[in-house]
């Protein structure tokens, strides 16, 4: 059955300039651990002067953006597990192209584009940051899920050392043209998923694939590092939950 697009499309902006693509990394989002206090939290920019360094999460945030669930997250990771978190924020070009949906594929691919880019950029500039110590996981959510699930790296990015996919089901579906994923079969990964996800589950009207299972089951099948946690009753930001945490 074809889906009646009855979303809605805001801004102008759909490709980057060498500019706007430098914002996003400029500009990122950072929170680094602070022995003895509350994570310290600033940008890229603002943190040239560090000494200490760290693993990293380098986060894709949602379609919303560098949200306040996106920063209580990073907070948390920062504290609890002593990692460096960096956000590149997407939202620093002014217009972008951003969506309700449900919209065309192609509109949704305009800007997965431009998100894959940005991460590609935070994966070559991060090892300059000199509170990175050379270690990266590479996280994202919903829309920021998408462009974790379909990193590629070349020789000029930091080798990662494993993906957290929150609220992407790295399937076929309305979202994109084809789920096109790209995750090495020995890589250690987690997809955090609510069992009945509003937009990637069955649950959803305009799914569009009738076979999806709704998590990212079929692309993990021959991962013996990958691990799949769905949470009942689960809404789709999930990320602060106990169980997900």
């Amino acid at each position: 059955m074809a889906i009646e697009y009855t979303g809605s499309l805001q801004g102008k902006v759909r490709a980057h300039t060498p500019e706007t693509l430098a914002a996003t990394w400029l500009n990122a989002y950072v929170v680094l651990p602070n022995a003895g206090g509350a994570p310290k939290v600033g940008t890229v920019e603002e943190f040239k002067g560090e000494t200490k360094a760290y693993p990293a999460v380098v986060f894709c945030h949602g379609s919303s953006g560098v949200n306040p669930q996106i920063k209580i997250f990073a907070q948390w990771l920062a504290d609890a597990l002593r990692v460096a978190v960096v956000v590149p924020d997407s939202m620093q070009t002014e217009d972008r192209l951003t969506y309700s949906s449900p919209v065309p594929a192609a509109d949704y691919e305009i800007i997965h584009k431009m998100r894959s880019q940005e991460l590609a950029l935070a994966m070559m500039e991060i090892k300059h940051a000199p509170w990175f110590d050379g270690r990266a996981i590479i996280a994202g959510t919903s829309e920021g899920g998408v462009t974790a699930a379909r990193y590629q790296a070349d020789e000029k990015m930091i080798q990662e050392k494993g993906r957290m996919i929150f609220s992407w089901s790295c399937e076929d579906n309305y979202h994109v043209e084809s789920h096109n994923t790209h995750i090495p079969d020995n890589l250690p990964v987690l997809n955090v998923m609510s069992a009945t996800d509003k937009f990637f589950s069955q649950s959803n009207s305009y799914l569009d694939n009738p076979e999806a299972l709704g998590y990212a089951g079929k692309v993990l099948a021959n991962n013996p590092n990958a691990e799949i946690v769905l949470l009942p009753g689960a809404p789709h930001t999930l990320m602060n939950l106990p169980q997900a945490r």
